[in-house]
């Protein structure tokens, strides 16, 4: 009996926990709609148009209808899309932040260090990049590093707002661990002020907007993407990143599919020593919006780019094809093409002079 009532505590104090987060957490986690001056910002952009951001060029999205096949073929072939042993994750050493140097976290995560400055690409630590701790994509490998281990940034950039490039409880952690700013396309600004980011620290930008730090200055430059935490989307901006140092460059494409634009990027921005370009989690239920890794390698040859590190792909299961496709076929376009590529294991800091040689680290444990 005295068991049976132990257990029956132990389920509601369970029940109302859940219910507390789900009261809580869960509305936080959508962010918040932007309002006043920030909305007329959005209202004054040339991406905005009937209450919603727009693409350049159109883009089709998943439809309602493709839904049950896609969930069918989720169920399928499932031992293929995650690694058979665990990823080979490096600690990042510390070193000095002059040259130019790329640390790749994971998923779109990463930090470049440029001619004395880091910036941090898309920072999400969390286990899983869904608004629920309990369900959503779970990561396949642990950070390389805790967040307060991270040297002191210069700046934290955003691409958009989804829950793989935008993670609620990283951006909290983040500014009491850093002062650097978060600088966010139009509207995101409005999620990291419900989240407790000073207004001082937020600089939204519109597309061709830039922002100085210092010597560094940071562009927000054009993708072909979506946006949405919640169930309405596009209503707030998506974009690409460039990284100026006096005399270095560096390319982030976000999420994007492929678009002229990238062309644009390239002759007024490059040519770039770097680009860090996404290349997984692409699917033909959703070809305009994210991009199969050829064309990846053909937006880092449209920008002018040196060296490719390919990104957006190994943390997180978040499409139907196998895990190590993604880089499979980046490298070999690469090498089809004479474009200069590394692929580090999570957490190993590459010196874009320097870079360490492709040696498919993934095929051994796919």
């Amino acid at each position: 009996m005295a068991k049976r009532v132990r257990t029956r505590t132990v389920v509601a104090l369970a029940l109302g926990a859940a219910a507390v987060w789900a009261a809580r957490d869960l509305p936080a986690q959508m962010g918040a709609k932007a309002r006043g001056a920030r909305r007329a910002r959005m209202e004054s952009s040339p991406q905005f148009s009937g209450g919603k951001f727009r693409n350049t060029v159109p883009a089709t999205e998943v439809t309602a209808a493709s839904m049950p096949r896609l969930l069918v073929a989720a169920m399928t072939d499932r031992d293929t899309r995650r690694p058979h042993q665990p990823v080979p994750v490096v600690t990042p050493a510390p070193a000095p932040a002059d040259g130019l140097h790329v640390t790749w976290f994971g998923h779109s995560t990463a930090m470049v260090e440029i001619e004395g400055r880091r910036v941090l690409l898309d920072p999400v630590w969390s286990e899983r990049c869904s608004p629920s701790r309990l369900t959503g994509p779970r990561r396949l490998h642990q950070p390389p590093a805790p967040l307060r281990e991270l040297p002191p940034l210069d700046a934290i950039l955003i691409s958009h707002d989804h829950y793989d490039h935008l993670d609620m409880e990283s951006i909290q952690n983040l500014v009491d661990l850093q002062a650097a700013p978060f600088l966010v396309p139009l509207g995101v600004g409005a999620h990291l002020e419900r989240w407790g980011v000073p207004e001082t620290r937020i600089i939204e930008l519109d597309w061709n907007e830039s922002h100085r730090i210092g010597t560094l200055e940071l562009i927000a430059t054009p993708a072909r993407h979506f946006s949405g935490r919640g169930f309405n989307r596009d209503e707030t901006l998506w974009s690409s990143w460039v990284i100026k140092g006096p005399t270095r460059r560096a390319f982030y494409s976000g999420d994007t599919g492929y678009f002229p634009g990238f062309a644009e990027i390239g002759a007024e921005h490059g040519p770039f020593d770097v680009t860090l370009v996404q290349v997984g989690a692409y699917g033909d239920a959703w070809p305009d919006i994210h991009m199969v890794p050829e064309d990846g390698v053909s937006v880092h040859v449209d920008v002018r780019g040196g060296l490719m590190i390919p990104v957006h792909w190994a943390t997180f299961n978040l499409a139907l094809h196998d895990w190590s496709e993604p880089a499979d076929r980046t490298w070999s376009e690469a090498k089809a093409r004479g474009v200069k590529l590394a692929i580090p294991r999570p957490g190993e800091r590459v010196d874009v002079d320097n870079p360490p040689p492709v040696d498919g680290w993934w095929q051994q444990i796919a």
